[in-house]
């Protein structure tokens, strides 16, 4: 008998177990329509004796970063980036007091310098970023994402990457996709923390990116100089098109929480077989921010009404996150 129980205990301990992993995918999502319409997509394509199995080298996620990986409030904080490097230079530049949108940085008229968008927001970098290699560019966003905090939170940015969208990242990875990010910021800023953030490596970021020239040094190095001119925007049906170009697969799922997103999901969900679109909803005034249609900044208007009509998951912040900022790191961590 006592080895009878001994052995029902160890099953027991076992069972508790796979229901403790269970229980703990995506911990931060509370039980719902949106963590059920994942888990249960993941679960179909994942099933070889599904119609809807997908191999793994087809299994493409694609995810916005501004305001669906991290917070994009009150401005995205590659313009914050940008500002501080633009005050930084203006001495170097007079001509910048004149000329939008660096007159709006330097005035402090952040509605303005906001409104130029995405097309504005890289000009100011390509402008103030002239003349380095990429290496200088890289290590100068890693000084700035090691001492900026954000105005109102006071956090590095990097610790306002949500909780529950860096879980969603791990648990898809473990299902075997393959996870990018498909964004209207710079690639090579996106890149200098996508890694350490998100567990996505540089060669799966897409972003806007500006011109490069290839030169040798005196001492014989070869190094890449950023010129001062934009050569794409991956924003709008820029995203579709930079799929195609820098991954060249559709992705069966894709991630995003601004019409600036819309088109990029609509591709997705064209392909064939089965495919889910996902927004993020910004509903949460209280532990985040609150916004949609009259934003300044991820306007979510004609998208939303797209994702109700389209049956897309909408993610209610509020309602489907249990938390949504990492916990604030102990000072003897």
């Amino acid at each position: 008998m006592a080895r009878i129980a001994a052995g029902l205990g160890i099953a027991l301990m076992c069972c508790a177990g796979t229901m403790d992993l269970a229980a703990d995918t995506l911990p931060s999502w509370r039980d719902g329509p949106s963590k059920r319409a994942l888990t249960e997509f993941v679960d179909r394509i994942t099933d070889r004796s599904d119609a809807a199995y997908v191999a793994p080298d087809a299994r493409i996620a694609a995810f916005d970063n501004d305001g669906t990986l991290w917070a994009e409030q009150p401005i995205y904080f590659q313009f914050a980036f940008a500002i501080d490097r633009v005050k930084a230079l203006a001495g170097q530049h007079p001509e910048w007091r004149t000329t939008q949108p660096f007159k709006a940085v330097l005035e402090g008229d952040l509605h303005a310098a906001v409104a130029t968008g995405n097309k504005g927001l890289l000009e100011i970098l390509a402008a103030s970023h002239a003349g380095m290699t990429t290496e200088e560019f890289h290590s100068t966003v890693m000084q700035w994402l090691a001492t900026a905090r954000h105005p109102s939170r006071g956090r590095p940015y990097t610790e306002l990457a949500y909780q529950p969208m860096r879980e969603l990242l791990d648990y898809l990875r473990a299902n075997g996709f393959k996870t990018f990010i498909v964004s209207g910021g710079g690639v090579e800023f996106m890149r200098a923390f996508a890694q350490r953030v998100y567990g996505i490596p540089p060669e799966q970021v897409v972003g806007s990116s500006g011109v490069t020239t290839f030169h040798s040094t005196n001492d014989g190095k070869a190094v890449l100089i950023k010129a001062p001119k934009v050569e794409f925007i991956d924003d709008g049906p820029g995203k579709p098109s930079g799929i195609q170009r820098f991954i060249g697969r559709r992705p069966i799922l894709a991630v995003g929480n601004s019409d600036g997103d819309q088109e990029m999901l609509e591709w997705t969900v064209a392909g064939d077989g089965m495919r889910l679109a996902v927004l993020i909803h910004h509903t949460d005034a209280e532990r985040e921010y609150a916004y949609d249609r009259n934003s300044h900044v991820g306007r979510l208007d004609k998208a939303l009404d797209e994702a109700t009509a389209r049956n897309w998951v909408i993610v209610d912040m509020k309602q489907d996150w249990r938390t949504v900022f990492p916990a604030v790191p102990s000072s003897s961590d």
